[in-house]
């Protein structure tokens, strides 16, 4: 039995992905405190919608989809209903698998996951990592139930906010250089539906190309860079205005933010 604690965009998700992978309705419980919500996600999937502590009581594998600073108090709500053997997964940003092991009495597994948001439309990137009690067979577990929304890897827990500035924050990146190709081609006089459909369909292929070709994305760069062209031109801008180095910064900076709030 699975238990998703926590109904909303990520954990809606996860749901919609394991039914659709072949888990019956009746094996996967959600928990949700907003009625509203929970009687939302009762409909929609017909789910079976139950307290938490009566989800930690009757599932074996935990998922907690749920806010960062509502952790605490969730784990201290279902710890005295775990069973021994039982395995809590985190998709929560920035809570280590020691404050989910200090709440969680008993030697209960853990396993931190770090998803990001294309995984609401089954293309999600999500980096896992287990705790000190944690077998590889409940890392095999975990990797499997998080691929019904994309693909999964493993990295050590130290890497996590390095797997935070990248693939979480990344989608934002994308969507940042989406946007700004957009009101380029407005500024140059073009209706902005026909900007917006040349920048979503450029982006969308390119990343298509680069997921199945398996090229470097260096190669596929050069590949259309043809020398004294227009491409050339617009990466030497790039390159005059540090755009690289900005993004590299940028990448650091959401690496050491996500470190001071796995802090506290």
């Amino acid at each position: 039995m699975i238990a998703i604690i926590g109904a909303g965009k990520m954990g809606e998700a996860l749901l919609a992905g394991l039914l659709a992978t072949g888990y019956d309705r009746s094996d996967v419980l959600v928990s949700e405190p907003v009625q509203e919500r929970a009687d939302e996600v009762r409909e929609r999937y017909d789910a079976v919608v139950v307290p938490a502590a009566e989800a930690a009581k009757r599932a074996r594998t935990l998922v907690l989809a749920i806010k960062p600073q509502d952790m605490v108090e969730v784990l201290n709500d279902i710890a005295d209903d775990l069973a021994a053997d039982s395995l809590v997964i985190s998709v929560a940003a920035g809570i280590t698998t020691s404050v989910l092991e200090k709440h969680l009495s008993g030697g209960v597994s853990v396993v931190r996951a770090m998803p990001n948001t294309p995984a609401l439309v089954g293309k999600g990137m999500t980096a896992i990592s287990g705790g000190r009690h944690t077998t590889l067979e409940q890392l095999d577990h975990a990797e499997r139930l998080l691929s019904s929304v994309g693909q999964v890897i493993r990295v050590p827990e130290g890497h996590m906010d390095t797997v935070t500035a990248i693939s979480g924050s990344g989608p934002a990146y994308f969507y940042f250089i989406t946007e700004t190709m957009i009101e380029a081609g407005v500024a140059m006089g073009m209706p902005r539906g026909t900007a917006e459909k040349l920048a979503r369909r450029t982006i969308t292929g390119a990343a298509a190309m680069l997921d199945d070709s398996g090229e470097h994305p260096v190669v596929l760069r050069e590949n259309v860079t043809s020398p004294g062209g227009t491409t050339a031109a617009a990466l030497r801008e790039l390159e005059r205005h540090g755009v690289r180095t900005a993004f590299t910064e940028a990448i650091e900076a959401a690496r050491n933010r996500s470190r001071e709030l796995s802090e506290g």
